[in-house]
């Protein structure tokens, strides 16, 4: 961990925003996702929420390259799941719909805790989330096309998110809740040992927030083994 990518990673972590969030609404085209998880990331985002298509996802990690790194994505069954989740944290919810009551996307306020609700590729929101919305919102279309790519949509309504916000302040200090920063903190500076904790349900071990470097990696890890392998003590022998 050289101190270069150390202030990069803290910076970074600094002007996350944890109360800005996009659901997606079982959109399933590899490559959609892979640009708004990256269009979440980009705009400091910390959370992204997902509902998986019926027929279930399995790419989304390949397919987004380390975007899912950055962005800690949280998984729902269905919509109606997700929806009662966001609402009991307090947030509004804007869904990205054509409606009689849709207004311009930049009317909205995305300063308070929101969620952008973005539609699969074919059917849009769902009936159920669309009701469910505390605002329908559009991007008002200039051309003969009547729709933009859904991920190319996400990125023009959390470009204005950011704008707001930015104006509000919010990026001007830290955001997430300590626990968060320090978890964060570590699965960054330290993915190959996160990896390895998640794998088999260990704590994460104590890290130096000054270096991000493990305080004692070789004690912990000699550790880890004796508490794994205790028919290997004394013997030489070595899991393999």
């Amino acid at each position: 961990m050289t101190p270069e990518r150390l202030a990069r990673i803290k910076q970074i972590l600094d002007t996350r925003q944890p109360d800005l969030s996009v659901l997606t609404d079982q959109v399933h085209k590899p490559r959609n996702l892979s640009a708004i998880i990256r269009s979440c990331d980009a705009f400091g985002l910390a959370n992204m929420h997902v509902v998986w298509p019926k027929e279930g996802f399995r790419a989304f990690r390949k397919t987004a390259g380390g975007s899912y790194n950055w962005v800690t994505t949280h998984t729902h069954r269905t919509m109606d799941d997700a929806i009662r989740h966001l609402k009991g944290r307090g947030h509004r919810l804007y869904a990205a719909q054509l409606s009689d009551r849709a207004v311009d996307y930049r009317e909205v306020d995305f300063t308070v805790p929101c969620t952008v609700i973005m539609g699969n590729e074919v059917d849009g929101v769902s009936l159920g989330a669309a009701d469910q919305a505390d605002e329908h919102i559009v991007i008002p279309m200039m051309g003969m096309v009547e729709s933009l790519n859904v991920s190319s949509a996400c990125s023009i309504i959390l470009a204005e998110a950011q704008r707001q916000r930015k104006a509000a302040g919010l990026y001007d200090y830290r955001r997430l809740p300590d626990e968060d920063y320090q978890r964060l903190l570590f699965c960054w500076c330290q993915p190959v040992v996160k990896r390895y904790c998640d794998d088999r349900k260990l704590p994460y071990p104590p890290m130096d927030p000054e270096t991000g470097e493990l305080v004692d990696g070789v004690g912990w890890m000699n550790e880890v083994r004796k508490a794994r392998y205790p028919h290997l003590e004394n013997t030489g022998e070595t899991e393999v």
